[in-house]
């Protein structure tokens, strides 16, 4: 069963975050969600992560997208297939 929320938030935020979300492929109200589901859970709320984005994964993630957006990447429907591409 699904329910409705209402909350007030900064304009401006909202936009952002509805971009980083569909950049990952998300809706901000499956963001939000997530962040509810995890902190109902856990009773944890993370406002600043310890751990950040080096370099070189930044770079790795766009390239990723990038290959994505230009159809160079493969999508499996199982590991054996994956690691038959990848070769190991």
């Amino acid at each position: 069963m699904k329910t409705q929320v209402n909350f007030k938030i900064d304009k401006d935020v909202k936009k952002q975050a509805q971009k980083r979300a569909k950049e990952i492929g998300l809706s901000l109200s499956s963001v939000v969600n997530a962040t509810l589901k995890k902190f109902a859970k856990t009773g944890e709320l993370e406002l600043y992560p310890e751990e950040r984005i080096t370099p070189r994964l930044e770079k790795l993630v766009l390239e990723a997208r990038k290959d994505y957006k230009e159809g160079k990447s493969s999508s499996f429907d199982n590991v054996e297939d994956l690691i038959k591409h990848l070769k190991l």
